[in-house]
């Protein structure tokens, strides 16, 4: 209940909106058998400690193997209560994770293990599983609700040891909670999108210090704010260190050269990857020639076309200018805003080597579990050869055979309206390198304007956040705390009104500094005209009071927010 009003007032929702994250759905014979369970339980203590350790006499749970690097990680882990993991990536992660979890279990604990929604690979269940066979259950929104209902009975049985799954598996009715791991930590998918907004890696660190449990967050391209927040330990080396090439070459397309480079992978029975950044809401104008996008004056953040209105807008500030035909860096024209999309480059590939079979990778065609497994298993199995897709290629997949990797436009990821650019572009960058030349060597292709900025930090993410601390202090997080305000309503004016009056009341408060306010990126939604407001103030306390003087029914309130739009 504690944890339930927290997220309430914290992330503005109701309390019964909060409390029904705890309900993993309204079973009424799930009562009656916690009720019993709970006796049972109560009842067992002794004889379920002797269960534990008869277990571990039947030599059940092996630990892994660790090489030194990842023994001293582990080591350093235990002496802390918080702390981020941060290995590049194919560092062996996964075998320090179950180490901990299995040192839990034999101190008659449990585990949440959370990742990512498209991360529930079948790569990470399979490797689990292995260690922890059926005392493992696997919890996502996909779930059926009859096999919702067999894991809740076996939580409340005391048949489960480890829970792993997308964020709504922080809430799952577990007894006794000693560790909560969170991987790939600086995905944004860890935000709920819906009341209550929460973020699942920060309620992570909230209910373990509740519950006395220890949190690591993990990731190889940590975020900025958790970075800054928390003791971290490194892994620096890859388990199995392959030799990789970087190749930057410039230009907004896909080239013969690269289709030529795919070619000859393919011809060597070696298989490939090919990144296309996602078609996105917003065009940018960007510049061919030094790949820069044209930003926002005061708030460093790209500017987006909006063609109808004849104007490029800040979605942060709101700030409108002229569309432009001049590169301000280096006074190139035209600037453009083409990309190429999945299907283009799917159908160029398809037509120049007809018998590379393409496994197509993104939200439109992987729409549910089954399909991401078996797309997989055919990629493992080598009955398809190139793996093309979005952002969902840099997720946590461990393929062996890549060894040739194609980055497209990633520039244009530098230049999105999100003061978080920089730290995405570069994010993605090498978690999609990372995907490749796990076994082998490889090559990696990055097409960019803007080598000088990348080659920096392509095999130090370490510097890059230090660097990144200094662009962001006094204006952005982790240093000032950001909300924004959503306005919704079927008549325009109603919600316009509603907009320059909380703006008003806002104004009130001094140490809250309204950064914009104006139409929402995307105007209209479910036939309702959308506005919104964005503010920063250095102490969360005071940004919380400001925004309970202003809330009422036609608003919503995005405590921390990751998506602009």
């Amino acid at each position: 209940m504690e944890i339930a009003k927290f997220i309430a007032t914290y992330y503005f929702s109701s309390l019964g909106e909060a409390i029904a994250l705890f309900m993993p759905h309204q079973n009424p014979r799930s009562h009656a058998l916690r009720g019993n369970a709970d006796e049972r339980l109560n009842s067992n203590k002794i004889s379920n400690i002797d269960m534990h350790s008869h277990r571990d006499g039947g030599n059940e749970l092996v630990l892994p193997t660790l090489s030194t690097d990842q023994q001293k990680a582990y080591n350093e882990l235990l002496k802390k209560e918080r702390a981020l993991l941060f290995g590049v990536t194919g560092s062996g992660k996964t075998e320090i994770f179950i180490s901990l979890m299995i040192k839990t279990i034999k101190e008659g604990k449990k585990s949440i293990f959370l990742m990512p929604e498209i991360s529930l690979t079948p790569q990470m269940e399979s490797r689990f599983k292995k260690y922890f066979g059926e005392r493992l259950a696997m919890w996502h929104s996909k779930l059926t609700k009859k096999k919702k209902d067999e894991i809740l009975e076996k939580i409340y049985e005391d048949k489960i040891d480890v829970i792993a799954g997308a964020r709504s598996a922080l809430f799952t009715p577990l007894k006794d909670i000693g560790l909560i791991i969170v991987d790939e930590e600086h995905d944004d998918s860890y935000k709920a999108m819906m009341k209550p907004r929460y973020h699942a890696r920060d309620m992570a660190v909230y209910m373990g210090a509740k519950l006395n449990a220890k949190v690591i967050l993990a990731s190889a391209t940590p975020s900025l704010s958790s970075y800054y927040k928390y003791d971290v330990v490194r892994l620096k080396k890859p388990f199995i260190e392959t030799q990789k090439n970087y190749y930057f070459v410039e230009g907004t397309q896909l080239t013969n050269a690269m289709v030529k480079k795919l070619e000859v992978n393919f011809r060597a029975g070696e298989q490939s990857l090919l990144f296309v950044p996602t078609r996105g809401n917003f065009k940018y104008l960007y510049c061919q020639k030094c790949g820069k996008t044209h930003l926002c004056p005061y708030c460093s953040v790209g500017m987006a076309l909006h063609r109808k209105a004849r104007h490029l807008k800040c979605h942060y500030c709101n700030f409108t200018e002229a569309i432009r035909t001049v590169c301000v860096d280096c006074g190139y024209e035209p600037l453009t805003s083409e990309r190429m999309g999945t299907q283009e480059v799917k159908e160029i590939i398809e037509s120049a080597i007809p018998d590379m079979v393409v496994e197509q990778f993104d939200r439109d065609s992987i729409t549910t579990a089954g399909k991401l497994k078996k797309a997989l298993k055919r990629f493992e199995k080598k009955e398809s050869h190139l793996l093309l897709g979005t952002q969902m290629l840099s997720k946590g997949h461990d393929y062996a055979n890549i060894t040739l990797s194609i980055i497209l436009g990633i520039d244009y990821m530098l230049g999105l309206s999100d003061y978080r650019a920089r730290e995405r572009a570069m994010s993605l960058l090498i978690q999609i390198a990372g995907r490749s030349g796990r076994a082998k060597s490889a090559d990696v292709v990055i097409q960019s304007a803007n080598r000088d900025f990348f080659e920096m930090y392509l095999n130090d993410y370490e510097a890059f956040l230090k660097d990144e601390m200094l662009f962001v202090e006094d204006t952005y997080p982790p240093f000032v705390s950001l909300a924004r305000v959503l306005i919704s309503h079927v008549k325009e004016e109603k919600a316009s009104k509603t907009t320059l009056d909380t703006v008003t009341k806002l104004k009130e408060f001094k140490e809250v500094e309204i950064v914009g306010h104006g139409k929402a990126p995307i105007e209209r939604i479910a036939n309702k005209f959308r506005f919104n407001i964005l503010l920063r103030c250095k102490k969360r306390s005071l940004l919380l009071k400001a925004l309970y003087a202003v809330n009422n029914s036609l608003i919503e309130i995005d405590m921390d927010p990751v998506e602009f739009s």
